[in-house]
């Protein structure tokens, strides 16, 4: 007399769990929006420079221009928007500290080198202007051209 073989039912329950984790897995993981047809998922990464000068004085838009030059366009050729803002925030002593600003707003497709370059950005604005920080911003858009 032959006895009846477990390995049937331990397939149907390895398989049950398997499904079991997948469900899992698609209920706690975040959720991707999709694009619509014709557009793409890109990295919008922002930065916000300060104009502020430690002295009181203002950064110019001739020096604004050369360090985008120098240190943007470079590293992202392919194209950026620079808006012109205001700012405010409050600074260590307490007091609000109001100052114009630029926006740059920069849409790349995820590539290992941009975060280095985003990096490299702000360690030249800090060392170049004395300045604290430079805000960033990183999200996802749905781009199309």
């Amino acid at each position: 007399m032959r006895q009846p073989s477990s390995l049937p039912l331990a397939a149907a329950v390895v398989f049950a769990l398997g499904v079991g984790a997948i469900f899992a897995y698609r209920a706690i993981a975040p959720a991707t929006p999709g694009c619509r047809s014709g557009s793409d998922h890109m990295e919008r990464v922002e930065l916000l420079f300060g104009m502020g000068r430690k002295d009181g004085g203002e950064i110019g838009e001739s020096d604004w221009r050369t360090f985008l030059e120098a240190e943007v366009t470079p590293r992202f050729p392919d194209g950026l928007t620079v808006l012109t803002g205001y700012g405010q925030w409050r600074n260590p002593a307490g007091a609000i500290a109001k100052e114009s600003s630029r926006v740059l707003l920069i849409w790349v497709k995820h590539a290992p080198g941009n975060a280095a370059s985003i990096e490299a950005i702000r360690t030249a604005w800090k060392a170049r202007f004395q300045q604290d920080s430079v805000m960033r911003v990183d999200g996802v858009s749905c781009v199309s051209f």
